[in-house]
């Protein structure tokens, strides 16, 4: 190993080699080639988590795993693969979450250094959190294709994790899904909702049904339809998806009939719909089997059938068998219990891809194969295992410059597919990016605006979707300031009874502070509630990071006319509510219905502005004395990274005319 061998490093660093100890939290594509180069490298102390098991489709890049590998857990396989290295390595496997309560800041606080290669916000929030409170340096990496991002965050020294806000989740309005379709990642989406409402845990938000209230569709909606269904008293009988499918004993004909047929009449009921839109063309399950000539015999090689767009016949029969094999699976399942839809399940998947382009071929949309439903509905950004060796190797270098203490050095650094301007395809940052001072989790007190509807909202929607979903806490706590009425208690049963009830209920109205804190994260956070009616198709919630972000233009821009020098240094700051909940900070719709998983373990966490143009010579001035201007330059890798202090390059296209003066004197 390096570190064994005399000469390679400085004697300094061989010793901090050997007697440091490293957690790698992952053991995905990145971690693999993280925990290899540490073993090769010298590193004898090594902890390694990851909670998930070997699938096939990581063998093509997780080269630490084989074939009689698939289904065990990821971290114990890494371990034993790496000691073939070196035999006299340490290192402890853990398969488990890393957000589980036996991780706190105690584990943490033994560790030189982290090394981050996760695979989600929820858990890079986290381990962020807890890296910050233990005072542990932190390197987190990420990789989406061919392009990559290594950073360094340190506690005082370098922005965290989530100082910046992280691209929101795209989304859609939840009519478009449900009755005018336009796109295929819609009717994939629809598909993935119908999975729920039939086999997996069924949510309100995710009806496929059309969907009555669109504003589009006028007042007398669906009047036609209502009619023919109204039974002998003149009322519609209605009845949760999933009982439905149960009656008629999941029998594929009469859903596809149901989805297909009955509830498309039911939309071009609804004529505003397409006035000016192409209207959808119903279909029956026995005119789609005849197929119009079209071959109907499935293809049985794998591959060939994943590659193709079958036809509205083959499309069919999937969705038939798919049907009755998902049947099958739910009845073996306890009393109460679901499926849940997973990317890598043949049979969900093949539901979800059937479902999806029989809606489109309605819809007049394009078909598209297993294989582009699958990248589409998983979420998959294809994995380049050549980026996650160079990416892990880069995280090792900068580990040796932290083991050093030399954080100056220790700027972000982006792997990219072309090279820039300077003959570059690893572009280091110019800057170590300092901490936001009104960041939401490493500012000295941090807090935050939740703009939200307090008549509405129920206490357990505001721990689910609030507290853990977007601000990423894991075992939250929450007591009404002034008062000391407890909301929310981490201990189980303590304050269930509260669950169903409304803020309003529980006197938290317009102005309210509630202090949040989680003691796994060793986290404290102020939540100002201001109280919001949201818009039907507005998010339901908002928060903004920034509470100056609030206040009204005028008395900005009488600060800005006062002292136009001494601007606040957060002002150029990009707001993080758009990217805790997709809103912006003015509250414009973003009602999200796409909520993606994420794949394995390559997380997209940069942004490729492949053709970005050269600034000013003004805005790279700016770039030094502001410290926002830095942090936005850090959410895009930078293609032309020549000194902040040098004049900007001008685009070759556009050959600058020596003879013309830039600047023309006149007496």
């Amino acid at each position: 190993m390096a570190a064994q061998l005399d000469g390679v490093f400085e004697a300094e660093l061989q010793k901090k080699i050997t007697e440091s100890k490293v957690l790698v939290v992952g053991a995905g594509g990145i971690g693999c080639e993280i925990l290899k180069n540490l073993v090769l490298t010298g590193f004898t102390d090594i902890e390694i988590i990851d909670l998930d098991t070997i699938d096939v489709s990581n063998l093509n890049r997780q080269f630490l795993f084989h074939k009689e590998h698939v289904g065990k857990s990821k971290a114990n396989v890494a371990r034993e693969s790496a000691l073939a290295f070196n035999p006299n390595a340490k290192i402890k496997a853990y398969h488990d979450s890393i957000t589980t309560n036996n991780y706190g800041v105690n584990f943490f606080q033994q560790f030189s250094i982290v090394l981050n290669a996760l695979d989600n916000r929820a858990a890079r929030s986290h381990v962020n959190r807890l890296c910050l409170t233990a005072d542990v340096p932190l390197i987190e990496s990420g990789t989406a294709g061919y392009n990559g991002q290594v950073e360094l965050i340190k506690r005082g020294l370098t922005s965290c994790y989530e100082c910046v806000p992280q691209p929101a989740q795209k989304s859609y309005p939840g009519c478009t899904i449900r009755n005018t379709p336009s796109e295929p990642i819609h009717c994939i989406v629809w598909a993935k909702h119908l999975f729920n409402q039939l086999f997996g845990e069924s949510n309100e938000d995710e009806d496929v049904s059309p969907d009555t209230a669109d504003p589009e569709a006028g007042a007398d909606v669906g009047s036609a339809a209502l009619e023919k269904e109204a039974n002998e008293k003149g009322n519609v009988d209605r009845v949760n998806t999933r009982t439905w499918a149960k009656q008629c004993e999941y029998d594929p004909e009469k859903i596809f009939n149901k989805l297909f047929f009955d509830d498309i009449n039911y939309l071009l009921s609804m004529s505003n719909l397409w006035k000016n839109r192409t209207p959808p063309k119903p279909a029956k399950w026995d005119a789609v089997q005849e197929g119009d000539g079209e071959d109907g015999s499935i293809v049985e090689d794998s591959v060939t059938r994943d590659q193709k767009v079958l036809s509205m016949a083959q499309t069919a029969k999937v969705f038939g068998e798919s049907i009755k094999a998902l049947k099958e699976a739910v009845g073996k399942l306890p009393e109460g219990d679901h499926l849940v839809w997973d990317k890598d399940d043949k049979d969900g998947m093949d539901f979800v891809a059937a479902c999806a382009n029989i809606r489109a071929q309605i819809f007049g949309i394009p078909r598209k194969s297993r294989f582009e439903i699958k990248s589409m509905a998983g979420n998959i950004i294809p994995a380049i295992a050549t980026t996650n060796a160079i990416t892990a190797g880069i995280v090792v270098m900068r580990a040796f410059r932290v083991l050093q203490q030399e954080y100056e050095a220790c700027k972000t650094v982006y792997v990219r597919l072309r090279v820039n301007g300077r003959n570059q395809f690893i572009v280091p940052e110019t800057l170590i990016i300092p901490p936001k001072p009104k960041c939401y989790v490493c500012a000295a007190k941090p807090e935050v605006v939740l703009k939200v509807d307090t008549k509405k909202l129920t206490v357990r929607e505001f721990r689910d979707d609030i507290l853990i979903k977007a601000l990423n806490m894991v075992s939250p706590d929450v007591l009404l300031d002034g008062t000391g009425t407890i909301v929310i208690s981490s201990e189980e049963d303590e304050k269930d009874c509260n669950n169903d009830k409304t803020l309003e209920e529980l006197k938290i109205v317009n102005g309210c502070i509630l202090k949040a804190d989680d003691f796994l994260q060793n986290y404290e956070l102020s939540i100002t509630v201001l109280h919001k009616e949201a818009g039907r198709e507005e998010a339901p919630f908002e928060i903004v990071a920034d509470p100056d972000s609030l206040k009204p233009k005028e008395e900005e821009e009488k600060k800005e006319e006062v002292k136009p020098a001494a601007a606040p240094v957060d002002d150029a700051q990009p707001s993080t509510s758009k990217g805790l909940n997709g809103s912006s900070s003015n509250g414009k719709q973003s009602t999200t219905v796409n909520e993606v998983e994420d794949d394995d373990d390559d997380m997209c966490i940069i942004e490729d502005d492949e053709d970005e143009k050269p600034s000013t010579s003004k805005a790279a001035a700016d770039a030094v004395t502001t410290p926002g201007k830095s942090v936005e330059k850090r959410k895009h890798a930078p293609e032309d990274d020549e000194p902040a202090n040098k004049k900007a390059k001008v685009s070759s296209s556009h050959p600058m005319d020596d003879d013309d003066d830039d600047l023309v004197i006149l007496d």
